[in-house]
């Protein structure tokens, strides 16, 4: 389900902040990592650490932290319950957890020490939209599928100018980085569109707020 922009999987459980989610595994152990919400909070994630693992920690507990350039903050655990393994991945590339939040991105697994007590305070969906909703309206987040590297705002220039720069930007970034551009010209859906077919490289996402246009370009060549 998607809340204002921001993604929330059916499969998963939510702690009442919106900011960490919860997977159960047939094995009875629970997967954790961040939410929508919490990636976009943190931004640009540049340090990701985690407490040491085989030790029990309490529902609420921080069993990590991670560090962007405008934040700092802790991982708290949905469950309370055994440490058992931390993702290598996040690790060794923090930025994991914002492009691939629900999936790559998990932070640690833990072995809940009484489960069925502590999920009655998650939010499950699409039971907790609504709690999810207000936290977005309270925190002013905006999500998007991805984290940008580069900004473009282009307001009162025309679509085929904007596509110009577009072009030389992409021609100097890395394979992989992504362009969050915003326009106001009213054919940009259709010119990126068109742009996107000729060029091959994707948008991956894109949205409308008043008269302003918001597109993610990956490059992907």
């Amino acid at each position: 389900m998607k809340i204002d922009g921001c993604e929330f999987p059916n499969d998963l459980l939510y702690d009442s902040d919106g900011l960490v989610w919860a997977r159960p595994l047939t094995s009875g152990d629970v997967r954790v990592g961040i939410t929508s919400i919490y990636a976009a909070i943190a931004g640009r994630i540049a340090k990701v650490s985690v407490k040491t693992a085989g030790l029990e920690y309490a529902k609420g507990a921080a069993i990590g932290f991670l560090e962007s350039g405008k934040y700092f903050g802790p991982i708290r655990a949905p469950v309370g319950g055994v440490l058992q393994e931390v993702n290598p991945r996040v690790l060794a590339k923090p930025r994991t957890m914002t492009e691939a939040v629900y999936g790559d991105g998990w932070v640690a697994r833990v072995r809940p020490s009484n489960f069925a007590t502590d999920r009655r305070s998650l939010l499950a969906i699409p039971a907790g939209a609504e709690r999810l909703a207000k936290q977005i309206a309270e925190l002013r987040v905006r999500c998007f599928a991805a984290f940008p590297d580069h900004e473009m705002f282009e307001i009162g220039t025309e679509c085929a100018a904007v596509l110009v720069k577009l072009n030389e930007l992409l021609g100097q970034v890395a394979v992989g980085e992504v362009v969050h551009l915003v326009t106001d010209d009213p054919t940009a859906p259709i010119e990126m569109v068109r742009w996107s077919d000729e060029t091959g490289q994707p948008v991956i996402d894109e949205r409308r707020e008043g008269a302003l246009f918001h597109f993610l370009v990956r490059k992907v060549s």
